[in-house]
């Protein structure tokens, strides 16, 4: 009984939260190997496998290839700019006083509360423009979609920087400022690989959040090999949404990898990150 009050009954709800986590997995794994590649022939174990729908995607009828390239440098991009410009503001906002930092902190707040969408329209009409005077930053670039997410890049991000690096004592910048270093010097060198965890968990999100995005790359992104692969697989499924159901499912794995490959990537800096953190302490 002792068991059954204090271990048995966690052991179970670890084993449903596994299988509701696993179930819409093993569903598209299941529609991606499914041979007939459609909607209403798709079950949660499939009944046989074939790798059909995986070469769909790379026999040319659709831009596959460029959909995933267009997304991940994108993301990669924007993550690591994005990344740049907010720890840059959060380090500025968290150890300097100035005029102005206040109404700069909550207008930062205000501004993230109104989705990037609501100004469609006005981003729309300055990319007309910047279209016209400069061609590689306009519609149906992945030049033009970079610059408009990197506007969006001071947010919750640097919120969320600013509390981490508020918590790493000031008297570490003020022993490197004695030692002759300058805030650049000690931003890079010191601070940084002080506040790794923050810095991966942030440019994890960022990436996800920019390789997911297909509100506004659907309006920028209009010819086929421009768009992204958010964009591109929703194409697939308004063409021929049961036929293409299976290449679409394929789609979605091999989209899954660079989030993947990131994150594994990042792990050791998190650790890493920690280390320093408790050497700190």
């Amino acid at each position: 009984m002792r068991y059954l009050k204090e271990v048995a009954w966690r052991h179970a709800v670890a084993v449903l939260v596994t299988a509701f986590a696993l179930f819409p997995i093993m569903y598209v794994v299941s529609a991606a190997l499914n041979p007939l590649g459609t909607l209403g022939s798709t079950e949660l174990l499939p009944t046989g496998a074939s790798l059909d729908n995986f070469a769909v995607l790379f026999n040319g009828q659709q831009p596959f290839v460029h959909w995933f390239l267009n997304s991940v440098i994108i993301a990669l991009f924007s993550a690591f700019a994005g990344l740049l410009i907010s720890v840059a503001a959060a380090y500025a906002f968290s150890r300097m006083r100035f005029a102005g930092r206040r109404v700069g902190l909550l207008s930062i707040l205000l501004i993230q509360m109104f989705p990037q969408f609501l100004a469609i329209v006005a981003i729309f009409i300055v990319f007309t423009e910047i279209t016209e005077l400069y061609p590689t930053f306009g519609f149906n670039q992945p030049w033009g979609l970079l610059v408009l997410y990197l506007g969006g890049a001071l947010g919750v991000n640097t919120y969320l920087m600013k509390g981490f690096l508020d918590t790493v004592p000031k008297e570490i910048d003020e022993s490197a400022t004695m030692d002759g270093a300058s805030h650049v010097q000690t931003f890079f060198r010191i601070i940084l690989p002080l506040v790794g965890p923050v810095l991966a968990v942030t440019a994890m999100l960022s990436f996800i959040g920019t390789i997911n995005e297909f509100l506004i790359a659907n309006v920028f992104l209009r010819d086929t090999e421009a768009k992204t692969l958010a964009v591109g697989m929703y194409g697939m499924l308004t063409d021929k949404r049961d036929a293409n159901f299976g290449p679409f499912a394929a789609a979605t794995l091999l989209t899954a990898i660079p989030t993947v490959s990131l994150f594994l990537w990042l792990q050791k800096y998190i650790v890493s990150g920690l280390t320093a953190g408790a050497v700190k302490g």
